[in-house]
This record gives structure tokens, sequence and C-alpha cells, in this order.
């Protein structure tokens, strides 16, 4: 049994849907909801690439037993009224997005936040799209570098839903933007801001989230991209090749990730007797538990205790005006064509008498 919009009417006037995804969130920092959080996300073949059985008897014999309380307790110190800032600032973004795109498409067009994990799940975004009339989605993971674990997931989540729809939307796909130049001038600009309020630290750290090598040998283009968007911000601001350097964080389990770990990297700089270290996390769009109790927090922590100054996170894109442009810039490059985006397409299919006989013409008045 195929499901369908509530209610349709076949003269419905269309519109067009943008789904913007990031990672997830628990509902709540507490045990329980990090339990049914992590089941999710550790349970997503897309994230851990071993052998299934194996990995359930682990994940649900050793890891969810354990690492709930300690996950809660790191949420707490982060959590904001709204919810975990990943949440709350997505809302912002998606609000901006929308505000935007209306200002901008002659067509109607709604856009509803989704969460790969966690609530609101991509299942209820594409369901309110559809009830709001949209035929036509563009969906829009806020990951700057393709990674099969988050992109490759997204479209998974996406494509598992639709495949029980009775009516398949059509549907655009957005898989990265790492070299965009507004998204290098956006990032550009976060630095100049924090070097024109704070002064230039010794050294900048690009903290990127890290996953298993064995995916980069596998072909995945997460770390090659990476790496070109740190160079390219390096070379927007000016900055010699031993002022910068990129690193990987959160690092799980006892696999060998993607080298060098900024905790041990941010240790050894500490231990050598720099006193101030800049560290930014470009490949998150909003700030989350990884920037503000991982990079924020820990590593601050290590940089002092081990004989380092003062290590100064540079906050996320999050909802900054220059950001949220160019989002909408990226979201309006890939809408070309369809008729929202198209005036001269979009004229001869708004006029709602029109569409109305039309549809009596086709034998579907009701």
């Amino acid at each position: 049994m195929y499901s369908a919009k509530p209610n349709a009417h076949h003269d419905d006037i269309p519109r067009l849907g943008v789904l913007v995804t990031n990672l997830g969130t628990p509902d709540a920092p507490t045990t329980p909801a990090l339990r049914r959080y992590l089941a999710e996300f550790l349970g997503d073949p897309r994230v851990v690439e071993i052998n299934r059985p194996l990995w359930w008897l682990l994940l649900h014999g050793v890891i969810l037993r354990t690492r709930p309380k300690k996950s809660a307790a790191a949420y707490a110190e982060v959590w904001e009224e709204g919810g975990s800032p990943l949440l709350t600032i997505g809302k912002e973004q998606t609000e901006g997005i929308a505000k935007r795109l209306k200002e901008r498409l002659d067509g109607p067009v709604s856009v509803e936040l989704a969460m790969r994990y966690g609530n609101p799940s991509i299942r209820d975004g594409l369901r309110k799209l559809r009830e709001e009339g949209a035929e036509r989605i563009l969906v829009m993971p806020l990951y700057p570098q393709y990674s099969a674990t988050t992109v490759g997931s997204t479209y998974d989540a996406v494509f598992d839903e639709l495949k029980k729809w009775r009516v398949i939307p059509e549907l655009r796909l957005i898989g990265q933007y790492h070299d965009d130049p507004q998204y290098i001038e956006s990032l550009a600009n976060t630095i100049r801001e924090h070097w024109e309020a704070h002064g230039k630290a010794e050294k900048m750290l690009f903290s990127f989230h890290g996953m298993p090598r064995r995916y980069l040998l596998n072909g995945d283009f997460y770390h090659c991209q990476c790496q070109k968007t740190a160079r390219l911000v390096a070379e927007r601001l000016g900055m010699a090749d031993g002022e910068w350097q990129v690193t990987f964080q959160s690092l799980f389990g006892r696999e060998v990730w993607l080298q060098p770990y900024t905790d041990e990297t941010v240790k050894s700089l500490a231990e050598s007797g720099m006193q101030k270290l800049d560290v930014i996390c470009p490949g998150f769009s909003a700030d989350c538990l990884e920037t503000l109790e991982e990079i924020e927090g820990e590593n601050a922590e290590i940089f002092e205790e081990n004989g380092g100054g003062e290590l100064r996170y540079i906050r996320a894109l999050n909802a900054r005006p220059d950001h949220l442009d160019m989002l909408t810039n990226l979201a309006i490059d890939h809408l070309q064509g369809w008729p929202e985006a198209s005036p001269e397409v979009l004229r001869n299919r708004r006029d709602p008498k029109a569409t109305r006989e039309r549809a009596k013409a086709m034998g579907c008045d009701y």
C-alpha cells in the first residue's frame, strides 16, 4: 500500500519544496533519549561499515549500555532552551533560507528542516512538504564536504521514504559545496572578524570531523574535499603554509581514522609552548556538541593543561547573513529550469482557473 497526499485534488496548484537537512539531535539531554538517538545513528550501516551481526552485538551489548550516560552529560553542557544548538540554529537557518527564497522566486515555495537521526525526521519533513503541495523537492544537506556517512546516508533516508509514496516528486539533490566561492568567503569573513577582535594567533587549525581511514581508501571524497576547503580559505586570507594545518576530530573506536588527530595536535602544540591557538571547524554548518563541547571545551582544556596559553574556537557559520545568502544562492543554482525559478514557465501554470479547466478536460473534475 502506497501513501499519498491527504485529500488530494488534481487541480491543486503545485509548489516547490526544499528539505534542509543536518545530522541530528537527541530529543533531550537524558540517558534514555541518547540511547534512542545513538541506536539510530550508530545502527546506520553508512556510518559503521563492519560485519552487521557482529556490530549489532557490540552496539547493543556494550556501547548502548555505557555511552548514552556519558553523552547525555556532554549534551547537558551545551543544551539550550529550545533544544540542542544544532536544532535551534537549524531552525534559524531554515527560516532565513525560506525568507530569501520567497523574496527571490516567483512561484510558491515551502522549506522544511529535517534531521537524519532524531527529530524532526526526514520522513516527517518530506510528508509536510507533500501536504503543502510540493511536487518538486530539492534536498539540501548542510554538509559542505561529501561523505557517504553524511550526504550518502541522507539520500538513503530520502529514498527509503519516497519509495513508499504513490506519487514520487521530481527530485534534485545537493551533494557538496566544499569549494563554493561564497562558502570560502564566508569562512574567511569569520576569521577576519575574529582576528580584528582578538588578534592573530600563532597558528590556525582547520578541524574536520574524522572518519575511518579505510573509507578514504575505498573511494570516499571527504578527505580530499576537506583539504581543498582549508587550502582555499588559507589562500584567501594570505596565510603562509606554516600558519595553518588540517586535523580531524571526534575519533570513535580503535580503528585508524583520518590523521592527524585534533586532540593530539593540540596537546603537541601546547607542549611546544604555543600561547595562542585558533581552531575553526569548516565542516560543521552549525555549532553542535562536536564544536562547543569537544573543541571549545575539551580541547581548550587539553591545550591549557599541557602548557599552552589560550585556545580560541571560531564559531561555525550558523545563521550569519552571508552564510544564508550563500545557501540560498546554492539552492537557486540547483532549481534552474523548474517553474518556480523560471517566470516564463510559471506564467503558463499558475492560473488556478486554467488549471481547473485543464483538469476537467482530462476527466479529473474532483
